[in-house]
């Protein structure tokens, strides 16, 4: 299997179910966005130091294998779910909970791994501000998409 698959060369690529869509839809920037933020995350992942860490990084970047998926299939049955965000939900105020409260900002930096879940969290937020536009239907190749 090939890394290329040279059917993209005329500015457009094939989604996940065989739809040939522009290159800079806005779809395909939704699901390009994510995939940017595994790539956050394995640069964390690869730096963190705490086995536990290393675990919960390597969980988000598959569920974000699924999302991208979600994204290139719209109208097909998602492979998140409810369920899921709120597993991820619950952890995160479970984490949270063993933190000390934050009296300021931070700044990041102190570690590599902590640089780059930093980095991360920026992409994220991104990739989100892609969704919502996505999701409001300012493109042409997706009209319609629910978000919850």
């Amino acid at each position: 299997m090939s890394v290329t698959t040279k059917t993209g060369d005329k500015g457009q690529t094939s989604l996940y179910t065989g739809e040939r869509v522009d290159k800079d839809c806005q779809r395909v920037e939704t699901y390009g966005t994510i995939d940017e933020l595994g790539s956050a995350l394995a640069m964390a992942r690869a730096f963190a130091e705490k086995a536990e860490v290393r675990e919960r990084i390597l969980k988000l970047q598959q569920l974000l294998s699924q999302l991208m998926a979600d994204f290139a299939s719209c109208g097909q049955q998602p492979y998140i779910t409810a369920e899921m965000v709120l597993a991820i939900e619950q952890e995160i105020a479970a984490v949270e909970g063993r933190l000390p409260a934050l009296t300021r900002f931070l700044v990041p930096g102190d570690t590599k791994a902590g640089a780059m879940l930093d980095m991360a969290r920026s992409t994220a937020r991104r990739a989100e501000r892609c969704a919502c536009r996505l999701s409001r239907g300012n493109d042409d190749c997706l009209r319609v998409i629910v978000c919850s």
